[in-house]
C-alpha cells in the first residue's frame, strides 16, 4: 500500500505539465530595471561546457528523475515477499547494517539507540545478524529488501557508536539532526552514521568490503510536493513564501544525489580526509544557484519577463574536508563550495523540520565558495573563521560580485549539550551593492526542555550599501538580474542603504521515532524592500506534522498563514495575506 501510494504520487509529480507562464508573473528577486552588462566571467571553454550541461539537464532532467523513482520503487515487487534464510557463510552476513536517515550537512547522529556506520562498528557490530535480516540475491533484490527491513523495523542494529562530546540532545528520526547543527564542517567528535538502502545493497554484495573500507557512500533522495494557496495571480504568486512558489500545483522540488566520504573525527591519533559532491535537480535550483556555478540556467530573462528555466540543475556542494586531530581537540578545514554556516534551516529537504521555508531563511545567503576552518576548543566552545568570494558567487566571476569576504562564528554549549548558542558574522566585506552581497550577523539558540520538547530560535540583521533605487529611472542601469534594488525614501535618491532584520522560532514536539509536530512563528522587516521586492513588515505562522515510514520515507503536511503589513506582497503584489495548505514526500535511497 505504501509503495503504491508513493508510485502514484511521483507519477503525477514528474509527469505533470508545468503551468504556463504569464506576462503578469512576478519574478523572484528580480529588479525592475535592466540587468547590468556582464563582464567576461570565466574561460570560454568552461562557460560553454557548463551551458551545454545545464541545457542538457534542463531538457532531460525530468527523465532522469523518473529513472531514479523507478529504481526507488523496486521494493514494490518485493512487498510481502519473505526474505529467505541464509547461512553464516553468506558473503553479506558481516556487512548488513541498519538504515539511517540522512544527517544534517556535516552533522552526525550519536544517539543512545543510533545505528552504527561501517567505520564506527566494532567486531561485535558486524557479526552476522539474524538470518531473516541478511540481504541476499542480486543487487536489485538486496536493494528492495533493505527498504522492506527498514519499513518493518526488522533491520539489524549494532552497539552505540563512540563519540567525543556531550550526548546528542535529540534523535534522528524524527528530527533532521541529533547534535545542534553548525555549518562549514563535519560535527567534530561524532561519528558518521549515514547508511541508506543503496549503500546497504552495495555493502552486502561481492565488493562490499572494499566499499566499506573506502568510506565512500552514494545516497540521496527524491522529493516532491504540492500546495493549495489563496494566491493565484502569476506563475510565482506564492512568493515571497518559499520554496513552493508556484501556487496550486504539484512540483518536483529536488532530486538529489550525494557522493561523499567523511573524515573520522572521533579518533585523535591520525590525519583523515573527506569530500562531498552534491547534485540537485528540480524547481529548488532557483534558490540554490550561485553566480558562476551553472548559473546560466537562472540568470537570463525570458520573453514573458520571468527569469530562468522552470527547472534546473545545481551542484549545491563540492568540497574537501581535511581533519587535523592534534590542533585543539580537532580542526577541520573545508575547501570548496559549501552551505552558508548559520541557520536552523538548509537548502536540502531532509535538513529541515518543515516542507516550506521561513522568510528569514528564504532571503539570506545560501552558499559560499572558499575555505573555512573549524576548531573544537573543548566540549563547550567552538570557533570558526573563513574566507570566501562572497555570498552565492564563485571566485571566477570577479569584481564587483566576487570579493574577499570574511566569516567568523563562535559556538557555546552548556547543560551537557542541551543548550547551545551559535553566533556568526556570516559575511563581511565592503558591503556595496552586488550579487547577493549581504553583510549579515546571526545569533541562534537551541534549547531542550525535556525528552520530547525542544525549540530553536534565530535572528539576523543584514544590509547592503549603495543599493540602486527602483523608483529612480536613472538607477535602472545599475541593477543586476536576480538582485533586487531598494525602495528608497525619496525618488531623488540614486542609491540608498538597505537594511533588514528578522527573528524566527521553532517549537518541536516528538511523539515517537515516527511522528513529530513543528510550530513556526516569525517576524521579518524588509525595511527597504531589497530582499523580497516589497517594502513591508511580515509575520508568518506555520504548523507541520512529520510522519516517517521507517527511516526512508518522510511525509510533511503543513498549513501556513502569512501577512504583509505595509504593502500587498502576495499574489504578485495584489494581496496582503496568504494561506497555504501544502505537503511533501521525501523518498531516500
Amino acid at each position: 500500500m505504501i509503495c503504491a501510494i508513493s508510485a502514484v504520487f511521483f507519477s503525477v509529480l514528474l509527469c505533470c505539465k508545468p503551468t504556463g507562464n504569464s506576462k503578469a508573473d512576478r519574478v523572484i528577486r528580480k529588479p525592475t530595471g535592466s540587468p547590468a552588462p556582464h563582464a567576461p566571467a570565466e574561460r570560454r571553454w568552461l562557460r560553454q561546457g557548463k551551458q551545454q550541461m545545464a541545457a542538457l539537464l534542463s531538457n532531460h532532467g525530468r527523465k532522469t528523475a523518473i529513472v531514479l523513482v523507478a529504481v526507488a520503487m523496486m521494493p514494490i515487487r518485493l512487498w510481502g515477499q519473505d526474505v529467505r534464510p541464509t547461512t553464516a557463510t553468506d558473503d553479506a552476513a558481516s556487512l548488513a547494517t541498519q538504515s539511517s536517515v540522512l544527517p544534517k550537512d556535516g552533522t552526525s547522529s550519536p544517539e543512545s539507540d543510533s545505528k552504527a556506520a561501517p567505520a564506527a562498528t566494532s567486531e561485535a557490530a558486524v557479526e552476522p545478524a539474524a538470518d531473516s535480516n541478511t540481504l541476499h540475491g542480486n543487487f536489485f533484490s538486496r536493494f528492495g529488501q533493505a527498504y522492506l527491513q527498514d519499513w518493518r523495523g526488522s533491520e539489524s542494529s549494532g552497539p552505540e557508536p563512540k563519540y567525543r562530546g556531550f550526548p546528542a540532545p535529540i534523535s534522528n528520526p524524527p528530527f533532521p539532526f541529533t547534535v545542534w547543527p553548525y555549518g562549514g564542517s563535519v560535527t567534530i567528535g561524532y561519528p558518521w552514521t549515514q547508511a541508506g538502502p543503496l549503500m546497504e545493497a552495495i555493502w552486502s554484495g561481492r565488493n562490499g568490503e572494499g566499499w566499506k573500507k573506502s568510506g565512500v557512500q552514494i545516497y540521496g533522495w527524491v522529493n516532491g510536493g504540492f500546495n493549495v494557496s489563496t494566491s493565484s495571480n502569476g506563475r510565482y504568486a506564492n512568493a515571497p513564501a518559499a520554496y513552493f512558489v508556484v501556487p496550486n500545483s504539484v512540483q518536483p522540488d529536488q532530486q538529489v544525489l550525494y557522493i561523499e566520504r567523511q573524515p573520522d573525527t572521533v579518533q585523535t591519533d591520525h590525519f583523515d580526509w573527506g569530500f562531498r559532491v552534491a547534485s540537485l535537480y528540480g524547481i529548488d535550483y532557483r534558490f540554490t544557484t550561485a553566480k558562476g556555478w551553472f548559473s546560466h540556467q537562472l540568470l537570463h530573462t525570458n520573453p514573458d519577463g520571468t527569469i530562468g528555466y522552470p527547472y534546473g540543475y545545481d551542484m549545491v556542494m563540492a568540497y574537501v574536508d581535511l581533519y587535523y586531530p592534534h590542533v585543539a581537540q580537532g580542526l577541520n578545514v573545508r575547501i570548496g563550495r559549501y552551505i552558508s554556516l548559520p541557520d536552523i534551516e538548509a537548502q536540502l529537504a531532509p535538513n529541515n523540520y518543515t516542507y516550506s521555508h521561513s522568510l528569514l531563511y528564504s532571503y539570506d545567503a545560501y552558499t559560499q565558495t572558499g575555505i573555512n576552518l573549524t576548531f573544537k576548543i573543548n566540549n563547550h566552545w567552538l570557533y570558526q573563521i573563513g574566507l570566501s568570494a562572497g555570498n552565492d558567487v564563485a571566485p571566477w566571476v570577479n569584481e564587483p560580485n566576487a570579493k574577499p569576504t570574511l566569516n567568523t562564528c563562535v559556538g557555546y554549549t552548556w547543560r551537557k549539550g542541551e543548550d547551545n548558542i551559535y553566533t556568526c558574522m556570516n559575511s563581511l566585506n565592503s558591503g556595496k551593492y552586488a550579487y547577493n552581497n549581504l553583510q549579515a550577523a546571526y545569533a541562534t539558540w537551541y534549547h531542550k526542555f525535556n525528552d520530547s520538547w525542544h525549540m530553536a530560535t534565530e535572528s539576523w540583521y543584514m544590509y547592503q550599501k549603495n543599493v540602486p533605487n527602483v523608483n529612480n529611472p536613472s538607477a535602472a542601469s545599475m541593477l543586476q538580474i536576480n538582485a533586487n534594488g531598494a525602495v528608497c525614501n525619496s525618488v531623488q535618491q540614486l542609491t540608498c542603504f538597505a537594511p533588514e532584520w528578522a527573528i524566527l522560532n521553532y517549537v518541536e514536539k516528538g511523539f515517537s521515532k515516527r511522528n513529530y509536530i513543528s510550530i513556526r512563528n516569525e517576524y521579518f522587516d524588509d525595511i527597504r524592500g531589497q530582499r523580497t521586492g516589497f517594502r513591508t513588515r511580515y509575520t508568518e505562522n506555520g504548523f507541520t506534522w512529520g510522519h516517517w515510514i521507517g527511516t526512508t520515507v518522510l511525509f510533511r503536511p503543513e498549513i501556513r498563514f502569512e501577512h504583509a503589513y505595509d504593502a500587498p506582497a502576495y499574489s504578485t503584489g495584489t494581496k496582503k495575506s496568504q494561506f497555504v495548505a501544502a505537503g511533501d514526500l521525501i523518498y531516500f535511497f
